[in-house]
């Protein structure tokens, strides 16, 4: 076989393999605490910016480290702009909801308006994760339509995501006597 035929498959993989472990440590690296939970999407970004650009520079074994280092902050820069154009908080992270300082006026409602809370991340916790991302969607003032296009998936499909699960969050809640 000649030899410019090319690399085998396992080859290429390891080639892949170590590019990926390279610029886990690089984005490992620039990316801030707050993100560490999106390192491996971040990592991925990377990996098929550098492969793309391996098409055009003739392998990946020529890559610089420099070239890496760029484009794992590249991409850690790019995700943190996108959170903060989205602002997306993970309800788990979310310490405590609660309606604004202004309508709070003594301490029964404050206890109250905790309990609705802790109440509503507890039934949220027991929806599936398509009806769960749905609802809290909904909830943060989203349209049906703009569910859908977060979800990708068809105007239908959000509909009966976030009707359902709105039921069934309202079904959850009644059971623990805080129905409207």
């Amino acid at each position: 076989m000649p030899e410019d035929a090319g690399q085998g498959p396992a080859e290429g993989a390891d080639e892949i393999e170590e590019l990926r472990r390279r610029l886990h440590a690089s984005v490992s690296r620039v990316c801030p605490r707050w993100l560490a939970g999106q390192v491996d999407d971040i990592v991925q970004v990377a990996v098929l910016r550098v492969l793309d650009a391996c098409r055009n520079r003739g392998g990946i074994g020529k890559v610089a480290s420099s070239y890496l280092q760029k484009a794992a902050y590249s991409a850690a820069v790019d995700e943190i702009r996108r959170h903060s154009r989205r602002r997306e908080v993970s309800i788990e992270d979310e310490p405590e909801m609660s309606l604004p300082p202004s309508r709070i006026t003594g301490p029964e409602q404050r206890c109250s308006a905790s309990e609705i809370a802790r109440g509503i991340r507890e039934c949220l916790a027991g929806l599936g994760v398509s009806r769960r991302h749905a609802v809290t969607l909904y909830l943060q003032g989203y349209t049906v339509p703009e569910v859908g296009r977060a979800l990708a998936c068809g105007l239908t499909k959000a509909e009966h995501l976030v009707y359902r699960g709105l039921t069934n969050l309202r079904e959850c809640l009644a059971t623990k006597g805080l129905a409207p």
